[in-house]
């Protein structure tokens, strides 16, 4: 039986660095959230469960399948593993996907319905097709459920529903999943988004 093929330097550096600036901003305490990379064969890159994110090293990196299966025996990625691979199955534009656990997504998706709606922000500009702030993005709310794969086809019986799917989408009560073509986009638009979230948590506590 060959031996997977080595997961490539660059896409273990990406998701090291992603998790040291999002430590920075701390929106994975503790070893919270999870991150990947989309590598060539239909296969993944993706933190290992139980690492602090801020502390990632490229032992803290393994490889899976598009069903989230681990090349390596005995492995244990991210538990939610199968989210990420929904996003790729479903978007092939997608190069890498970041899962983080802010107090504003966290404390939002608690106070909300299936949705978020963003109106008139600047940042609106880091989401794809919207040239102009003068736009509104819904960002779904999914119910928390730790049947990760019922909670996937959750996620992929809303997208049937939405002629426009924005970027990303947040879990009530536990965090917000974004994706782009790369890791550098997926970071950038992850910034805009929480930079926006907490505009809207900011603007609630001051009614």
């Amino acid at each position: 039986m060959s031996l997977p093929a080595p997961i490539p330097d660059a896409a273990i550096q990406a998701i090291i660095g992603a998790g040291r600036r999002m430590d920075r901003f701390h929106w994975v305490p503790a070893t919270a959230g999870n991150f990947s990379v989309r590598l060539p064969g239909g296969r993944v890159a993706v933190t290992r469960s139980g690492r602090h994110k801020g502390f990632l090293d490229t032992d803290s990196v393994m490889a899976v399948d598009l069903e989230g299966r681990p090349e390596e025996a005995g492995a244990r990625p991210s538990a939610e593993t199968l989210l990420h691979c929904g996003i790729y199955r479903r978007f092939p534009e997608a190069g890498a996907v970041l899962h983080g656990h802010s107090v504003p997504n966290t404390v939002l998706s608690r106070l909300v319905g299936e949705e978020i709606a963003l109106s008139g922000y600047e940042l609106l500009k880091a989401f794809p097709g919207l040239p102009t702030h003068d736009a509104t993005v819904a960002v779904p709310v999914f119910d928390n459920d730790q049947d990760i794969a019922r909670l996937q086809a959750a996620v992929d019986s809303r997208w049937q529903g939405m002629s426009v799917i924005p970027p990303g989408y947040l879990i009530r009560g536990h965090g917000v999943y974004v994706w782009a073509r790369d890791m550098d986009a997926a970071l950038a638009r992850l910034e805009a988004l929480e930079f926006m979230l907490e505009c809207e948590l900011q603007e609630r506590r001051s009614r």
